[in-house]
């Protein structure tokens, strides 16, 4: 029983008339069912009251609305649009008499679900009709539902989504798709879809078909073409892509097609602009090592079939690695950016100039006649590379060594051209810079011997293959030893003693001159420490310090441990610094350079007088010693130039109360002019060449005038006239 009335549903009865209230209720309790309860209500304002209970009360919810449309307080139409305004989610049905029936059609037109005619109601056809319209309602509103949410989903996803039916005619576009077409759903419903969805290729401009056609027509999944533009109805272009499917029906009939694209403009931008990344360096946007790879494969495939030649220039720059250690990588960065520009302005739009990596580039010159045509470019670029270049308030100057190849003399293949070219640019180098060089076969020997040489480089140390010599610098004034600077030799197992010309540049190019550099300053300190500890006079040590060096983290920090380390106190330490690294002047620099003498370093410019400007620098570093370059001291006794140079370099030191030394000392005749001008220090061949630290104590001692006689021990003769027995500063 209490199932029954749990079951029962509650109808609402808004009749004025008892004996037609009696009737309706007599129909329903009478029912086979019995599946209804009666809530009878007299008037109109009733009934809305009621009905607006019924929005906040649980229980004895209203499925159904039995209503009469004249009562008391209302009648005929009126009554029906009060009561549907109020619940409208409520099916009604209308209870009329026959006079009155046509007011009940129009109530149905309105929005009631049917109507009875009083005279008809009995308990078959009453409880069925009430049946049938909360049935019906029931399910309307499920259909509501559903279709809500789908129109919800569908406007909530990012991508559009279109139908047609079997026809092509639009029949549905969601909110992203209305906004790629530009037009609203009303607006394009039963418009054919070529109309609302244009779309043509991106390359072509030409119309694409459909891929709804193709669904529809061949009942299967379809796609967009690549490449597919859609045409907004205001003429804006956006990149599409897509994925179409035929509609169904029960039966398994087609009745249209759905397509579901999205737009890609902003993803296909993205990976051409990856794309180009790929192919470009990012600092100098010139096309990079792939790029050059490709556009030289196609150049040859080309020249081949012409039979044409074409030219490869390898460049690399000069010095530029010094620059961009001693004044910083924007610098460097910016140096590069102004190089790129003045080389693509050298060559023609048909050729290719590409970076790549570090200050090499490549040059393609395709289409060529004559190998010497590569001649011409060749020299236009060394002149504008030459051409001075204003940065930051620096006036910069470089050069290029340029190694040139031909298709197909000098190979036939992108790898062999690259190779050989190379191979080109490294002579070029080593024939003076800022030149150019064609490849010869037998370059490959020399190229076998420097690949060698570097690999044997990587593992010297490792082997303890380096060694160091020194050389005395001399007090002119006593002929005592003041100081030694300590070179590096490296004793190859098969090479034997390889001249530091020839490595010293391979490892600066190679990234291994720090470590080294950090070896060379170790042994030397040592070495400088037991002299000491053997009773010898103590002595200033001297090491060649390279910019790289100098730049690299923690150097400062190093030279620090090293002293700490070897013991050795800080002012007997002297680091030798190029002049041309120090005109590249930078703040971080400086910086590095006054926590050098913080820590009691003393500090000396090497090769000075080959700058550009020498003069007007030296105050601004604090700089001990001034090293007289060798250049100027072989031919200051039959140049004037030089022995001018020397003499006011001389006099400069004096005033700035610095140190002086001439390098590279090597006749009497030298000798005596640095002594007739007051230069205070010297070294050189003419007192005694570099030697071993074994050969080097003697010389200690022979200065001392501790020992009468030596003889070294790898047969370099002491010059013991040349350095009188006095005391050792």
């Amino acid at each position: 029983m209490l199932k029954d009335i749990m079951s029962q549903q509650n109808i609402l009865l808004i009749q004025d008339d008892p004996s037609d209230a009696k009737a309706v209720r007599d129909a329903l309790n009478s029912s086979a069912d019995g599946s209804f309860k009666v809530e009878w209500i007299r008037a109109c304002n009733e009934g809305l009251e009621r009905l607006a209970r019924e929005g906040v009360q649980r229980g004895n919810r209203i499925a159904a609305i039995l209503l009469d449309l004249f009562l008391p307080d209302s009648r005929g139409i009126e009554t029906f649009d009060r009561l549907f305004n109020a619940a409208p989610q409520l099916p009604i049905l209308i209870l009329t008499g026959s006079q009155d029936e046509d007011i009940a059609k129009r109530a149905v037109q309105r929005g009631a679900q049917d109507y009875l005619l009083k005279s008809r109601l009995d308990s078959h056809l009453l409880p069925k009709a009430l049946h049938s319209i909360i049935e019906r309602a029931r399910n309307a509103e499920a259909l509501f539902d559903e279709r809500e949410r789908a129109q919800v989903t569908l406007n909530s996803i990012g991508d559009a989504v279109m139908s047609t039916d079997v026809w092509g005619q639009v029949t549905y576009l969601n909110t992203v798709a209305e906004n790629l077409t530009g037009w609203s759903r009303e607006e394009a419903a039963g418009h054919g879809l070529e109309e609302v969805f244009q779309i043509i290729d991106a390359t072509t401009r030409k119309p694409l078909q459909s891929p709804m056609q193709v669904a529809i027509h061949e009942n299967k999944t379809a796609c967009l073409p690549p490449n597919c533009v859609l045409i907004r109805r205001d003429g804006h272009e956006a990149a599409i892509e897509d994925s179409t499917a035929p509609i169904h029906d029960r039966r398994g009939q087609i009745t249209g097609a759905v397509m579901v694209f999205h737009d890609v403009s902003t993803a296909r931008a993205q990976s051409l602009k990856l794309s180009y990344l790929a192919q470009h360096d990012s600092l100098t946007d010139l096309p990079n090592r792939t790029l050059l790879n490709d556009r030289l494969t196609q150049a040859i495939s080309l020249a081949y079939r012409h039979r044409q030649k074409l030219a490869l220039l390898f460049l690399d720059l000069d010095r530029f690695k010094h620059i961009n250690d001693s004044l910083g990588h924007a610098v460097g960065d910016r140096l590069l950016q102004s190089v790129a520009q003045r080389l693509s302005a050298c060559v023609r739009s048909s050729d290719t100039v590409s970076r790549q990596g570090g200050d090499e580039f490549v040059v393609l010159l395709s289409e060529l006649t004559r190998a010497q045509d590569a001649t011409v470019i060749a020299d236009k670029i060394l002149l504008a590379i030459a051409t001075p270049y204003l940065i930051d308030q620096h006036e910069l100057h470089i050069s290029a060594s340029i190694g040139i190849v031909t298709y197909p003399d000098d190979g036939t293949e992108a790898e062999t051209l690259m190779k050989n070219a190379d191979i080109a640019m490294y002579h070029a180098k080593e024939a003076g810079r800022n030149n150019y060089q064609f490849f010869k076969p037998e370059m490959n020997v020399h190229a076998v011997e420097r690949q060698s040489l570097e690999e044997g480089l990587r593992h010297a140390l490792e082997r303890q293959e380096l060694v160091l010599h020194y050389q005395p610098k001399i007090n002119l004034q006593t002929g005592s030893i003041i100081g030694a600077e300590a070179l590096v030799r490296w004793r190859h197992p098969k090479r034997g003693v390889v001249p530091p010309a020839k490595f010293i540049p391979i490892a600066e190019e190679c990234g291994f001159i720090v470590r080294i550099g950090q070896w060379v300053m170790h042994e030397a300190c040592c070495q400088a420490r037991i002299w000491q500890e053997k009773g010898l006079p103590a002595l200033r040590i001297a090491v060649n310090i390279s910019a790289a060096e100098l730049r690299a983290k923690d150097f400062v920090a190093g030279v620090r441990a090293i002293l700490t380390e070897t013991g050795l106190e800080p002012h007997y330490l002297e680091l030798e610094l190029t002049e041309t690294f120090l005109m590249q002047d930078s703040k971080s620099t400086v910086a590095v350079l006054k926590d050098l003498k913080d820590i009691g370093v003393q500090l000396a410019v090497d090769d000075f007088g080959t700058g550009y400007s020498s003069l007007s620098y030296v105050k601004r570093f604090p700089i001990d010693t001034l090293k007289i370059d060798r250049s100027f001291v072989r031919d200051l006794v039959t140049d004037d130039d030089d022995a001018s140079i020397v003499s006011a370099v001389i006099s400069m030191g004096k005033s700035l109360h610095m140190r002086v030394v001439a390098e590279g000392v090597e006749t009497p005749e030298q000798l005596q002019f640095l002594r007739e001008h007051s230069c205070p220090f010297a070294q050189g061949y003419y007192f005694s060449p570099s030697v071993v630290a074994g050969e080097f104590t003697q010389l200690l001692r022979i200065s001392a005038g501790s020992v009468t006689e030596t003889q070294p021990s790898d047969g370099v003769s002491v010059r013991r006239d040349r350095l009188p027995s006095v005391q050792v500063a």
